[in-house]
């Protein structure tokens, strides 16, 4: 296979001129998309298919933070042995875009889901998961990451269709003006026009809580009964679903991500994403008379005008206020971290230099 028959190989599994101008490799180097992570273990694919890989001792030396490490998605430059044996990564190639959360607990680490995302489906079921403040915090990151966000609402069979056009509505008036698809998995009345979204070569990531249906819908896009999913309990509520992420190939060309259902979403970092997320307030924000306003409390203040006035509704806005908040606090966290580990770089440089003298 000659090197232009290769890349296009790669190409139809997300490879992009964008991820070529910035990689180098060797004549013993080879490319492959991360498909499954299990700690250490990878489960990678190429032209050729998918084969096992694991991480070379000195990339795992040089980076330690978790989100260095390759997820889902990733594109790793590694070596391959004879067929059977396992590959050897020696580094992750620069991610085109990328979708992670707050680690669990008080840190402030991210927790990486996804790479090198074209677009993101926020997933909610109609019936028990709808939830708009929820579907802002996952659009916010969608966006800081800088894939495509689209709003999926699922289970619509189990309510009326009124419920339906008031979620729509409800997504309209936040501002939110992502494309929103509907889904019924029992009559698969949408599957078609979700189908026409998803472009060969492009990767789609799945995002949402537990049980709303993401891994049947995949399911029922390649065809067969692949994934790890259950049944439905009586209150509509999935009850097994994903537990792994896991990149996937449809048979039209499409790629495609499942996720575990994520109850939490915390920010880390999101000052671009929340700006894109409530453009609305953006807009209304270039009319205040200071251009630094907090729209907190300074006078000709056009967002708090337009609370005061009904053009803006107070739980959008307290949501915008929420959201930032929470983002500031990351950020002064992390820079925080930053000063303390270039404190601690320059304590060991000067033990060193005592022992050296």
């Amino acid at each position: 296979m000659d090197g232009e028959q290769r890349h296009e190989e790669l190409r139809r599994l997300g490879w992009s001129e964008w991820h070529e101008a910035r990689t180098e490799c060797g004549p013993e180097d080879a490319l492959a998309r991360v498909a499954a992570v299990d700690r250490e273990a990878l489960l990678v694919m190429d032209p050729t298919g998918t084969f096992r890989a694991t991480l070379a001792g000195r990339f795992l030396h040089r980076h330690t933070e978790s989100h260095e490490l390759p997820c889902v998605g990733d594109w790793v430059v590694l070596q391959k042995g004879a067929p059977g044996d396992w590959g050897l990564v020696h580094r992750v190639v620069e991610r085109r875009t990328s979708l992670w959360r707050k680690s669990a607990g008080a840190s402030m680490q991210r927790q990486m889901i996804a790479a090198n995302v074209d677009r993101a489906v926020v997933v909610q079921s109609c019936h028990y998961d709808f939830n708009l403040r929820r579907l802002e915090r996952y659009l916010v990151m969608v966006r800081e990451g800088g894939a495509e966000p689209c709003v999926l609402l699922t289970k619509t069979d189990l309510v009326a269709p009124e419920v339906v056009d008031a979620q729509r509505a409800e997504i309209r008036a936040a501002g939110i003006e992502a494309p929103v698809l509907t889904l019924s998995n029992v009559t698969q009345e949408g599957l078609d026009e979700l189908r026409r979204m998803l472009v060969p070569g492009q990767t789609h990531c799945f995002v949402g809580g537990s049980g709303v249906g993401k891994s049947t819908l995949i399911n029922q896009l390649i065809g067969r009964d692949c994934l790890q999913t259950g049944g439905v309990s009586g209150t509509g509520e999935g009850r097994h679903t994903t537990v792994r992420r896991e990149l996937v190939v449809l048979e039209g060309g499409a790629l495609v991500i499942d996720n575990p259902g994520m109850r939490e979403f915390g920010l880390v970092e999101a000052s671009g994403g929340i700006g894109g997320g409530f453009g609305s307030i953006a807009e209304l924000a270039t009319g205040c008379r200071y251009r630094d306003c907090s729209h907190t409390g300074e006078p000709g203040c056009a967002v708090l005008a337009a609370v005061e006035s009904g053009e803006l509704s107070r739980a959008q806005y307290e949501s915008f206020l929420k959201l930032r908040a929470e983002s500031e606090f990351a950020e002064m966290s992390q820079v925080e971290r930053r000063r303390k580990d270039r404190a601690f770089g320059r304590l060991v440089r000067s033990v060193k230099r005592g022992l050296d003298d």
